[in-house]
């Protein structure tokens, strides 16, 4: 039974460090490698964060599906074309692009950093 004394903070450090790991499958991008790739037809450009986020300061070209409509409104994508997706810092667009990868789109790229990073 010593054991459960381990095993509980072994889980709980394995889930705090499974958190911030790259999602599998999703390809991480920085803000300026973004500014290369923002022309690029293409590609779709989602912002997860909430309307009144987006409304105060956005990215031309994208699109905002706050992550809690995503799961519902994905189906307006296409899962043949690459998703680039962001948010404020990263966190929300890791939430979204490990979504859209269970929902099988086939390529999916988070923005490191999100929109703190954009200058």
């Amino acid at each position: 039974m010593e054991y459960l004394n381990y095993l509980l903070p072994a889980l709980v450090i394995f889930f705090i460090i499974k958190r911030f790991l790259p999602i599998k499958g999703v390809k991480q991008i920085s803000t300026t490698e973004l500014k290369n790739e923002l022309n690029d037809k293409n590609k779709q450009y989602i912002d997860v964060r909430t309307p009144g986020e987006f409304k105060s300061n956005n990215i031309r070209g994208f699109k905002n599906l706050p992550l809690q409509q995503l799961a519902q409104k994905s189906n307006e994508l296409s899962k043949e074309k690459e998703v680039v997706v962001i948010c404020q810092s990263g966190m929300r667009s890791g939430q979204a692009s490990k979504l859209l990868k269970k929902k099988g789109f086939k390529q999916v790229t988070n923005v490191k950093g999100g929109m703190s990073a954009w200058s």
